[in-house]
C-alpha cells in the first residue's frame, strides 16, 4: 500500500472516531422549550443553540446557568426543563429563568 493511501485510510479512520466523541462533549446545556424554535441554530446570549423541535443544547459557557436559561427564554418560548451538565434547575430557578 502506497504512502499517501495509507496516510488517506488512516486520516478517515481518526476523524470517525473523533467525530462521535466531539458532537457528545459539546452540549452542556440542555433545555426543553414549549414551542418548537423557527430556526433548528440560532445564537440566544452568545451561546449557539442547537434544537430539534423543542429540545434544545449549546455549549459550554461563563455565565450562571440561570442567566443563560434567561436569555434562552428571552429568545424563545418558555423552558420547562433546563440543566447544566446533567444538573437540572431547581423549581424555583426554573419560575425565575421565565419570570
Amino acid at each position: 500500500m502506497s504512502p499517501l493511501r495509507l496516510f488517506a485510510l488512516s486520516a478517515l479512520a481518526a476523524a470517525a472516531l473523533a467525530a462521535p466523541a466531539a458532537a457528545g462533549s459539546t452540549a452542556y446545556y440542555q433545555a426543553e422549550l414549549t414551542a418548537p424554535v423557527e430556526t433548528a441554530k440560532f445564537v440566544a446570549g452568545g451561546l449557539v443553540w442547537n434544537c430539534d423541535g423543542t429540545s434544545c443544547s449549546a455549549g459550554k459557557d461563563t455565565s450562571r446557568p440561570l442567566f443563560v436559561c434567561r436569555k434562552l427564554a428571552k429568545e424563545t418560548s418558555a423552558v420547562v426543563r433546563f440543566s447544566a451538565d446533567g444538573q437540572d434547575l431547581s423549581t424555583e430557578d426554573l419560575a425565575r429563568c421565565n419570570g
